[in-house]
Parts: structure tokens; sequence; C-alpha cells
């Protein structure tokens, strides 16, 4: 196992130097420390568990972790990923702040201020995708507080991001959809909100691989239910009352549960094809009462685990995330394989 000594003498510096680059303190000369690094990768250098422990216990680290509503049972599986990760930091001093808010800009940008208020050192956000959160993310970055985004992205200074590839997992849904239905299919759409970049990325993903693959079927509504259960019942019946010639329904967001209560009330299900994404409790079961034709799992766990872990290397140890973009699996689920 290399040492502090042994990199230090390879890069013709003081062990000094040599700490305050791999712990991320201090002012290094650019080169230098790139030096530094390149020769600890090299070398495969781990540090000390147990200085890094002791280190860690003076630094009292506060990380926020900043998720969207309550009410969207997805966020549940995520949070038990975050708190996986908690309990490993236990004996490190590293504190985690838990906030969730709705679908709000000026909802998600107080619960911002609130956790900077507290002196958090870094940020796990689910941004709202707005140029103001973006400027906020931009400013905390500017700060010296690292932001990693969860679940959806915005474009701004944010350090890496966990999460689906969201084009990619509407364009899935578009070729199950294709491959499931036969003739002319008339669908519509239910989304969370058009302000987060995850929901318009699965529905552009999905029209535009509709329009070049499958001319055959027409989106002829789209309806916004902000994952909650009872907006989505209500629209969604709105929705097909005034379009009765819908066949199929692509759920981009949450809100699963509500609006297939819908097409049960309304006696639809035997002629309606519907495609959701997650694996939460109520959509297994309407998997398996053949009411959810197909549904594509994100890894809910992945996506609140994995944004920690990587925050707190950084934090702790001064390791940045090997890539910006960390995707989960695309994972399709239909009856047969629940």
């Amino acid at each position: 196992m290399p040492t502090i000594k042994e990199i230090a003498e390879l890069a013709g510096v003081s062990r000094g130097t040599v700490d305050r680059v791999l712990n991320n303190r201090g002012s290094v000369n650019a080169q230098t420390a790139q030096r530094v690094r390149e020769i600890a990768e090299k070398l495969h250098y781990q540090p000390n568990k147990a200085g890094l422990m002791l280190a860690a216990q003076k630094k009292n680290i506060k990380i926020g972790v900043l998720l969207f509503s309550e009410s969207n049972p997805f966020f549940k599986e995520v949070l038990e990923g975050v708190a996986a990760k908690e309990q490993e930091l236990v004996g490190y001093n590293c504190t985690l702040l838990i906030r969730q808010t709705a679908f709000e800009e000026k909802a998600q940008f107080a619960a911002m201020e609130e956790l900077l208020a507290e002196g958090i050192h870094g940020l796990v956000i689910s941004p709202y995708n707005s140029l103001f959160i973006a400027a906020e993310i931009d400013r905390l970055q500017d700060m010296g507080i690292a932001v990693i985004t969860v679940n959806t992205d915005i474009v701004s200074k944010r350090m890496a991001y966990v999460g689906s590839n969201y084009y990619l997992s509407g364009q899935t849904a578009a070729g199950l959809m294709g491959q499931m239905t036969f003739g002319d299919i008339k669908v519509g759409i239910v989304t969370g909100s058009n302000h987060i970049l995850c929901h318009s990325d699965r529905i552009l993903g999905f029209t535009e691989m509709i329009k070049e693959r499958y001319p055959r079927i027409q989106i002829v509504d789209t309806v916004e239910n902000d994952d909650d259960d009872v907006e989505s019942f209500e629209k969604v019946s709105r929705m097909l009352n005034d379009h009765p010639e819908i066949q199929a329904l692509y759920f981009a967001a949450g809100g699963v549960y509500g609006g297939c209560q819908a097409v049960q009330s309304l006696g639809r299900t035997k002629d309606m094809r519907i495609f959701t994404y997650d694996s939460v409790s109520t959509t297994i079961e309407l998997i398996k009462n053949g009411i959810i034709t197909a549904t594509i799992c994100q890894q809910p766990y992945k996506q609140g685990y994995l944004p920690v872990d990587l925050l707190s290397r950084y934090l702790l140890e001064g390791i940045a995330p090997e890539q910006e973009l960390n995707y989960v699996d695309i994972d399709i689920r239909i009856r047969e394989n629940l």
C-alpha cells in the first residue's frame, strides 16, 4: 500500500502538500495538484480509513438532500437509498438534512436557502427546471458547495447527475407501445409537470420515436397532474370523456394509481393499453391485475444511495465523481417477469 511519503517523493513535494491535495484543503498550484493526483491514481492510493474518520469528525460535514413531493411513492424508495448511505456515514460525523417540496420553483428555492442557512457543504437535489433554480445551483457551486442532481437534471454548473437517461426511456416506452399495439392507435399522455426536465425528456423521446417509427400512433391530448393521484383521477377522467377514441395512455410521471382508477371507473380497462414508469406497490398490483401493460423501472434505491455516496466521498476524501453522467439501468417489467 503506497503512503503519502512515497507519493511526495515521486512528486518532488512535501508530505503536507500531498495531504492538502488528497484531502482537498488549502491552495496548491494547479499543475502540482494534478501531478500529485496522477501519481496517487497510478499507485492506487487509498486513504487510511481511521485517519479519514478522525479528520471527518473535525469537519462536521452537512449534506442537504432536496427531493420532490412526499405524495409520489417513488421518492420513498429513493429515501431508502439515502438512509442506507446515511447509516454508513454515522462514524464520519456527516449529517444529512433532508427536505421535500412540491413541483414549485418558490418552494424549492426556499428549501435551498434554508439548507444554505444551516451550513451545508454539499447538496443533492432533484431540480425544478428553471433558470432561477439553475442560477442558484451555479451560485452554490461558486461558493464551494458541491451540487449533484438526482432523478432529473438541469443545465447548470452542477458537479454530476445520477438518474435515468430520460430521453432514451421515452424512446423505450414508444417502442413498447409500438410493438404491443396494432392498427391505428390514439394516445393520451399524462405527465407530472412541464417544468421538470425528466418529464419533458421522456415525452420528447416518446413523441420523436413515435413520429419516426410508428406513424400509425397519434397523440391526441396531454395533461399534467403534479404527480398527484387525486388530480390524476380528475384529469384522466376528463381527458377520456373528451376523447373517447383514446386507446392507450402513456404516464410520463407519477399519479399512475389515480389515473388508472379513472380508467377503471369508466369501464375502459379491457380496451386500454397503459404504459408507465416505476414499480411502486400500487403499480405492481395494477400490472398483476392486467390493467397496466408494461412499466419501465429506474432503480430508485440507487438514485438515493449513489449521489450521497459520490458527494460524501468528494467532501470527505476530495475524490470527485469519475463521470459526469451516472445513468441507472432501464428495466422493463410486464406481468410475466414481476
